[in-house]
């Protein structure tokens, strides 16, 4: 009777810390069913967008994915989170700092990660057609560092 009391309290705690709320459903997308619109307007022109999970817009995680076309510029700006991307196609250039300089950027090939900071400005630009995977905790604040590089604002 020794061993079984510490067993079966051990049972018990573990039991009554489980959750009893319901299960989140899986998101799970092919390629091919992955649903692409126009990119956001605060975002330049000629982006397409598509929202894998949740809302950049709200609070919670949120996952989006984003073609970048040819020639894409996206003046210095920054967000109060940190925000998370993998570039799955083409090359992104990111580069830091609160005026657009590509000698302050990098070239980010397909496969690469990158992180930016919490309150870091930063700028993108592509030569040919890139997508990016872009994730992070919303709402997904978007501050222009000039509020004329702010497409909404044109």
């Amino acid at each position: 009777m020794g061993r079984s009391f510490p067993i079966g309290l051990a049972a018990i705690v573990l039991l009554s810390s489980t959750p009893a709320t319901a299960q989140q459903p899986v998101v799970a997308f092919t390629p091919a069913e992955i649903q692409w619109g126009d990119g956001p307007a605060l975002l330049p022109r000629g982006v397409k967008a598509a929202r894998l999970q949740g809302s950049p817009a709200e609070s919670g995680p949120f996952a989006v994915r984003l073609k970048l076309p040819a020639g894409y510029k996206l003046g210095p700006h920054w967000h109060p989170r940190d925000e998370i991307v993998t570039v799955l196609s083409g090359t992104v250039y990111f580069g830091t700092g609160e005026t657009f300089n590509p000698a302050h950027g990098k070239a980010y090939p397909a496969g690469s990660f990158v992180v930016l900071p919490a309150n870091t400005p930063h700028f993108t630009w592509t030569k040919g057609e890139a997508v990016i995977q872009a994730h992070g905790i919303g709402p997904l604040d978007f501050t222009y560092v000039n509020p004329a590089d702010n497409p909404q604002r044109r």
